[in-house]
């Protein structure tokens, strides 16, 4: 095992200062400080480096660096593996990883701090800064009557803003996916190392936006690019140099910037197998500033950035933005007539229980969320797997820094949110029950119980999310289309895979319609529908001539998440968590016995004594099951 130590309970300033990690070792700290005293269990929270470490063992990743704060306090912070993917260079906690579109939200914060000075304005025009922007156009794909599509071009109904910047509504679509002809005309262009965020800015005004002003939602990286040049101009300065002058110096985030030095390469993380090369080398100087996805940082220096963020604008005595500019930054930005587009982790919208702030993806629904985490919670990524979020709620601040292949991210965003939340202690908030007095049920009481149950994408006692909303009927599976290709990733065990589609193949036709007329979002919608109706898929497979055509009978498909299964052993019942996470304290792989509170409660034969409630339906039969009824109740519906 390759963990480094870990560091509990400590003040942010102590363990995440400057010199922490050059100049002292971690003191042993006692046990009443452990995370304990911050509302984790030790030994659920001590789940999560090896959980990585099994990734790193399957030869996933190489290593990686976990940071969790609560409470203002460094409750657990591992570097797991190693920092080079040849694998002779131990991670090291202040490991230094390209953050990719994590410096979006820094970017925005640096907007904001120019809003609050006066020397911005977010309802002015981009114009106004950058008045390149005066004669941008709008494209509109028209079709004529043989189905030939075209592009042509309008004028905006309304001038593009700074705020439309900050909360991605500017019209721009991202050129390096697939979906609009806009997008298609705009491939290819990207700045260059040899050009300033002036000179690409310039290029992009000319190119038309794919959407007018404030009508829809769309990830780009050329928004938050454009919205640095606006912070150079309001500013006076080059972006590099305020955010070093007036985020990162008084931050002390020391190890965040454009490009690692000389003297700290020694610290700087492989990159992706497909990442970071050319116009990212972090490794040298370049005159494309990209607030977009430009900067490099440490988990101890982007936990840092997180606090102040949580605290309100302020950390250790230094105030970046006022109280009420970050409430503004958290909530969400957009009018309920804006449309969304995207696809993948950038999936916004009601139905998602996600929003925009300015500058952060915001949890606005307890029910319809993917991920867990309090209302409120704020969170963002990179496309080579760092990810943070914070939850004011629970006064909680996590950061994740790898680098992983851009279509593998998600299992690892999922990861870190659900054990955390799943090491969280709410023994003390949960009403004490008496030992369990002698109680023997026999067979025919208990066999009710025995099945599977399923408990959706969250174990958050915070959450209030259905298990019974991620089971939908469909073929079960995964997709990512990328540069006009669509590659497929079955469900273990769903119908796609049971009828004979295998990881990595690539779908062209979805019951005779060509994916290259079909954006993402339209192609899953066209893959799910009512279970035990059918779809044919037409796809092409590696070592394959011709193409393959199968057809894949919808069922109901579960997405991943957390699951028990109860069996009956020598007329006790037992538990084993069977899905992808730990159900509080009962591992997978491992058997636990429930011991009888009465005919319907149970208990975890362990120190924490989880409680289980069954639950009947309308016909009296078992439908379900609450983890520790009562207000922090997790609650979880039987599916076999």
């Amino acid at each position: 095992m390759r963990f480094a130590r870990t560091i509990l309970a400590l003040p942010l300033l102590f363990v995440l200062s400057s010199h922490a990690f050059a100049q002292t070792k971690a003191p042993d700290v006692a046990a009443e400080s452990g995370p304990g005293s911050l509302g984790f269990s030790a030994r659920r929270l001590a789940r999560i480096a090896p959980w990585y470490q099994a990734q790193i063992d399957a030869g996933a990743l190489p290593g990686a660096v976990v940071a969790i704060a609560r409470n203002g306090k460094l409750a657990y912070l591992q570097a797991i593996g190693f920092q080079d993917r040849a694998k002779t260079i131990p991670m090291k906690p202040d490991a230094t990883f390209w953050l990719a579109s994590m410096s979006k939200p820094i970017t925005s914060v640096a907007a904001m701090m120019l809003v609050e000075e006066g020397k911005l304005d977010l309802e002015a025009p981009v114009s106004r800064y950058l008045p390149e922007f005066q004669n941008t156009e709008v494209g509109v794909e028209t079709t004529d009557p043989s189905g030939k599509k075209d592009l042509a071009f309008e004028p905006q109904k309304r001038p593009m803003t700074v705020l439309d910047l900050v909360r991605m509504t500017a019209g721009f679509a991202d050129p390096l996916k697939d979906g609009s002809s806009v997008q298609s005309f705009n491939r290819g262009i990207r700045g260059r190392r040899d050009q300033s965020l002036a000179e690409f800015i310039a290029t992009v005004a000319t190119r038309p936006l794919a959407n007018q002003p404030g009508e829809v939602w769309e990830y780009s990286d050329w928004s938050l690019d454009t919205l640095g040049r606006v912070v150079e101009v309001a500013s006076g300065e080059p972006l590099d140099q305020f955010l070093e002058s007036h985020i990162f110096k008084p931050l002390g985030m020391v190890d965040t910037g454009f490009y690692v030095s000389d003297a700290r390469l020694s610290r700087l993380v492989d990159p992706a197998p497909e990442g970071r090369g050319g116009l990212y080398d972090v490794t040298k100087p370049t005159k494309y500033i990209s607030g977009a996805g430009g900067l490099v940082s440490t988990a101890p220096d982007y936990l840092r950035f997180c606090q102040m963020l949580l605290n309100g604008g302020e950390l250790d005595g230094v105030r970046i933005l006022a109280p009420s500019t970050i409430a503004q930054m958290t909530k969400s930005s957009l009018p309920e007539s804006v449309r969304f587009a995207g696809s993948g982790i950038y999936v916004m919208g009601p139905e998602h229980g996600t929003s925009w702030g300015l500058g952060f993806a915001i949890r606005t629904d307890p029910e319809s969320s993917w991920v867990p985490g309090s209302v409120g919670s704020f969170a963002w990524s990179g496309a080579w797997g760092t990810y943070f979020w914070i939850d004011p709620s629970a006064q909680l601040v996590a950061v994740q820094m790898i680098q992983v292949p851009r279509q593998d991210n998600q299992r690892y965003f999922d990861a870190i949110r659900e054990l955390t939340y799943a090491a969280f202690d709410l023994s003390g908030a949960a009403p004490k029950e008496p030992e369990p007095r002698a109680l023997e049920l026999g067979a025919s009481a208990l066999s009710p119980y025995v099945g599977r149950y399923y408990f959706g994408a969250s174990l958050s006692a915070s959450d209030r999310q259905s298990a019974a909303r991620s089971i939908f009927g469909g073929t079960g599976l995964n997709l990512a289309k990328a540069q006009g290709r669509v590659t497929l990733d079955p469900v273990p065990g769903g119908p796609a895979e049971k009828a004979g589609v295998m990881k990595g193949d690539l779908l062209t036709t979805v019951d005779g319609v060509s994916i290259d007329a079909l954006s993402q979002v339209e192609i899953i919608a066209r893959l799910r529908g009512k279970a035990e109706t059918t779809t044919t898929l037409t796809l092409t497979r590696a070592g394959s001539a011709a193409p393959l055509t199968i057809t894949v009978r919808r069922g109901a498909v579960i997405s991943p998440g957390a699951e028990l299964t109860i069996r009956l052993e020598d007329g006790n019942l037992v538990a084993q968590a069977t899905g992808s996470w730990p159900v509080l304290e009962i591992e997978k792989g491992q058997s636990m016995a429930l011991k009888p509170l009465s005919r319907t409660e149970f208990a975890v034969d362990s120190q924490e004594r989880t409680r289980l409630s069954f639950l009947d339906d309308q016909a009296g039969k078992v439908s379900g099951v609450a983890l520790n009824p009562g207000p922090f109740a997790v609650n979880g519906v039987k599916v076999n």
